[in-house]
C-alpha cells in the first residue's frame, strides 16, 4: 500500500516511516503544502495522511485543491487542533478522517486500514481465482473458507495478481505497483511472492502463484497439485 505524508515535523514522519515500513508499507513524504499537493496529483496513492498546519500551503487548501482536481484518495487529515468547529472545518473540507497529535501509530495504522477498505469497496468489490477471495471492502482474504493472514505489501501483490489473472504480470509492473517509481535495494518483489506464496498455496495441494522465469508471476488455477510450476 502507498501512502503520501505531508508532514513538516521530521521527527514525526521519521517515525512513520520507521512503523509503517516494517509493516508492509511504502510511504512518500512531502515537507510541505506545494509539493504534497504535487505529489497527490500526479502519483496513485491508497491514502494521504495530511497535517492542517503547513508552510506554503495550509493542509485545508491542499486538501481543497485535490478535491477540485477530482482527486478522490482517501485524506486524514492530522493536526493539534481539538476542538469541534476545527473537526468539522476538516471534514467539510474534503477529509475522510481526522486525528489529533499527539496519537498512537496502531490507532492512525487502523483508521488507515478502515478508510483504504471503503475507497477499494467503491468499484469491484470481491476478487476471486479458483478458491481464492479478496474482498476489497473489507480486506478479507480466505481460500477454501479458511481466512488467511496478509500484510499491506503482500495484499496488494495479490490484488495486482488477481485483477490481471490468468495473464502473467510482469516484475516491472508489479514493482511499480508496489513501490512506484523507487523501488527498494536488492529483490524485495521476490520475498514479498515468497510470503504471498506461503499463505496464499502453503497450507493447500493445488498451487495458484505461478513463475515465469524473466517475466514475471501469475496467479491462475492450472489444476496442478504437485506444486512444480509455482516453484521459484
Amino acid at each position: 500500500m502507498r501512502v503520501l505524508v505531508v508532514e513538516d515535523n521530521r521527527n514525526l514522519v521519521a517515525n512513520l516511516f520507521e512503523y509503517f515500513e516494517a509493516r508492509g508499507y511504502t510511504l512518500d513524504a512531502a515537507p510541505d503544502g506545494p509539493t504534497g499537493l504535487h505529489l497527490a496529483l500526479t502519483q496513485d496513492y491508497d491514502a494521504v495522511v495530511l497535517d492542517w498546519m503547513l508552510p506554503r500551503m495550509d493542509g485545508r487548501e491542499v486538501l481543497a485543491r485535490l478535491r477540485d482536481a477530482g482527486r478522490q484518495v482517501p485524506v486524514l487529515l492530522l493536526t493539534a487542533r481539538a476542538e469541534l468547529d476545527d473537526k468539522v472545518h476538516g471534514f467539510r473540507s474534503g477529509a475522510d478522517d481526522y486525528l489529533t497529535k499527539p496519537f498512537d501509530l496502531p490507532e492512525l495504522e487502523v483508521r488507515l486500514e478502515a478508510l483504504m477498505a471503503r475507497a477499494g469497496g467503491r468499484g469491484r468489490r470481491v476478487l476471486q481465482v479458483a478458491d481464492l477471495r479478496y474482498d476489497l471492502a473489507t480486506l478479507e482474504v480466505t481460500r477454501g473458507g479458511r481466512s488467511l493472514h496478509l500484510y499491506p505489501a503482500c495484499r496488494k501483490l495479490l490484488e495486482l495478481l488477481m485483477q490481471a489473472s490468468p495473464a502473467a504480470v510482469p516484475r516491472e509492473r508489479l514493482e511499480h505497483g508496489l513501490w512506484g517509481d523507487a523501488p527498494p535495494d536488492g529483490d524485495m518483489l521476490r520475498s514479498h511472492v515468497y510470503e504471498l506464496r506461503r499463505s496464499v498455496d502453503g497450507p493447500f495441494p493445488t498451487k495458484l502463484i505461478h513463475t515465469l522465469p524473466r517475466v514475471g508471476y501469475r496467479l491462475a488455477d492450472t489444476g496442478a497439485a504437485d506444486g512444480t510450476e509455482a516453484d521459484e
